[in-house]
């Protein structure tokens, strides 16, 4: 059998901010998901997004440490619009978020900006900018 990436997985030091900070995001999680210690929402394409609070994770890793600086892992949103780049950003700011990098014009073609999510990891948000005439 060839394997089939299939789960994302992210260890949450707070569960409720963070599945507040992905709802934000249109992700479903169950409802009451805030008191679990695993909590999974369905992704586009069959993937899986879990949450583990670090208190699972020690229960079967007992030397588990969250790492002590930034990761270097990321996770991307694309929107429907270079201006829903901006507002969902702008949205996510104003809840409180960390934005890490304002909106701007990737050289790639993209409208793109970056805000953390509540245990530092980077989420990004982009859509195609319009192509030019």
């Amino acid at each position: 059998m060839t394997p089939r990436f299939a789960l994302i997985g992210v260890v949450a030091s707070d569960m409720a901010a963070s599945l507040a900070f992905y709802r934000r995001l249109g992700l479903v999680f169950p409802e009451g998901a805030e008191t679990l210690p695993h909590a999974e929402a369905e992704l586009p394409g069959g993937l899986t997004l879990a949450l583990d609070t670090e208190e699972t994770v020690r229960s079967f890793h007992p030397a588990w440490r969250p790492p002590a600086a930034g990761g270097r892992l990321s996770l991307a949103f694309r929107c429907g619009s270079p201006g829903e780049v901006d507002a969902l950003y702008e949205d996510l700011v104003g809840a409180g978020y960390h934005g890490e990098l304002k909106p701007w014009d990737a050289v790639w073609g993209q409208r793109y900006a970056t805000v953390l999510d509540p245990d530092g990891n980077g989420v990004d948000l982009f859509a195609p900018l319009p192509a030019a005439e």
